[in-house]
């Protein structure tokens, strides 16, 4: 081999984290935050300050100096995230910013990382009354299982996807496609999903979401039962009985509490499925995608015979609809008590109206959801454990990408976080597999030295901007091709 072939050729040993990555020239770390650029280590990427007086939630981008216009830096409006801001991970030192900042008179300190979690993964919900399969069923990415359905709320569909079993506890091309679905949902982007036995699905944060190839337009007001509670008076006087079909509550005016209120009389209806209360009734059909998440497309299969002691008789009027107002149906009773199609008044066909325009747009929702534990939090303090317990105590403030976290309370730090509420492209991955995602923690300095914080590694803002990070800020490297 040639000497110049050698030299070019030669990897070099990145030092910013415990994976201790050997970098060729032009080439980044798995990290993708440090790459080779003529034989020194150089950050791709720099750590992202939000400034809440800028528009569109600007950025300032330190490590280049003509993004800084070196005016003051403090307060509320200007905060530290942990995106770009690289790794310590094993964290045998202190986290790779620990930034200072005057807020109203006192100093706070925002300790920030990115951190790498095999435990995570995503809860997506869904607007849809639609079936998509059946709870606990696995749910797959390109052939892959990523996760499964879980428990339906109200007037949506829900998916777990990832965790550890599916990121490193399955074959290498489970783990793969787990790492790419999460990386994908957190950031922003579509991913097609299979239900084994039900649906498939194109999911995306603030999209609506497309069923079987079919784009959900609104989410059901309420279930029928709800339905008739806030419609009962619009349709008294102009219709004889009102169903609406639901998969999980089916109303029926005449017999429901709403309806005996405002003195509605029976008419002697019957409904096939499982009575509850008075005018409520479970499982009058199979879920499916048909009227109001059933799998009937006739809503007259649900009734039985009418009975004419209780009020049926010819020409009693009916209106059949769905949760959504996207299905109903008018009808007759004729001489043999019948229900016979018919032309919708234009009465009632505003109140089918309303009830779509009572309907919220069906979007999709994806929560990120980690577990923030391990040595990550020696990165914060000397003291693990003092962490762990100032943030259930509500004395440290936990953010991701400067959204605001939810903690789950018992042990560790697991927190939930809108992939919405964060900077577009936020996250990023390594092949573990497991995904990199910003973290921040923000308390006064006097608390962080009680702690046991890295008190000696704490930076102003303006020192970050001026002189970045352990790797400098004389010039920001433009981020070189991956390798493969």
């Amino acid at each position: 081999m040639s000497e110049k072939r050698r030299q070019r050729e030669e990897k070099i040993r990145c030092d910013a984290c415990p994976v201790m990555c050997y970098i060729a020239e032009g080439r980044v770390g798995a990290c993708d935050r440090y790459a080779n650029e003529g034989g020194r280590i150089v950050r791709c990427d720099p750590v992202t300050i939000l400034d809440r007086r800028l528009e569109a939630g600007g950025e300032i981008r330190p490590f280049l100096k003509a993004h800084w216009d070196g005016r003051e830096v403090s307060g509320d409006e200007v905060f530290i995230s942990g995106i770009g801001a690289g790794t310590t991970y094993p964290d045998y030192k202190p986290a790779p910013f620990i930034v200072s900042r005057e807020i109203e008179g006192v100093d706070f300190v925002t300790v920030v990382t990115e951190a790498i979690y095999s435990y995570c993964g995503v809860k997506v919900k869904i607007d849809t009354d639609r079936h998509i399969g059946a709870e606990a069923a696995a749910v797959r990415a390109k052939g892959e299982v990523v996760g499964h359905v879980t428990t339906s709320e109200y007037g949506s569909r829900m998916l777990s996807l990832g965790g550890v079993e599916h990121l490193t506890g399955g074959s290498k091309a489970e783990g793969r496609a787990t790492c790419e679905t999460l990386l994908k949902l957190c950031n922003r982007e579509a991913v097609e999903l299979e239900v084994e036995g039900g649906s498939t699905l194109t999911v995306q944060a603030g999209a609506p979401p497309v069923i079987d190839g079919v784009r959900e337009e609104r989410m059901r007001v309420g279930c029928g039962s709800a339905t008739i509670g806030m419609f009962a008076s619009q349709w008294k006087g102009l219709v004889d009985e009102v169903v609406v079909v639901d998969d999980h509550i089916t109303g029926v005016v005449s017999e429901h509490q709403a309806g005996k209120v405002l003195g509605w009389p029976d008419t002697g209806i019957r409904i096939k499925g499982h009575r509850s209360t008075p005018g409520r009734y479970f499982r009058v059909a199979e879920p499916g995608r048909g009227w109001g998440g059933t799998d009937i497309t006739d809503p007259l299969t649900i009734l039985g015979e009418w009975n004419p002691k209780k009020g049926a008789r010819p020409g009693l009027t009916l209106l059949m609809v769905s949760t959504t107002g996207e299905e109903w149906g008018y009808y007759v009773l004729d001489e043999e008590l019948r229900p016979q199609p018919a032309e919708l008044p234009d009465s009632l066909r505003a109140t089918v109206e309303l009830i779509a325009e009572n309907c919220e747009p069906a979007l999709t929702s994806v929560l990120f959801t980690a577990g923030a534990g391990g040595s990550l939090r020696a990165g914060v303090t000397k003291n693990p454990v003092r962490l762990t317990r100032a943030v259930h105590e509500g004395r440290v403030r936990v953010t991701c990408g400067g959204a605001p976290a939810w903690v789950w309370p018992g042990g560790g730090i697991t927190f939930m976080v809108d992939v919405l509420e964060m900077p577009e492209r936020a996250f990023g991955h390594v092949p573990t597999p497991a995904l990199v995602a910003p973290l921040e923690f923000t308390l006064p300095r006097e608390d962080y030295r009680a702690l046991g914080g890295h008190d000696e590694a704490v930076k102003s803002v303006a020192e970050i901007l001026e002189k970045g990070g352990e790797y400098g800020g004389e010039f920001r490297a433009i981020p070189p091709r991956r390798a493969g």
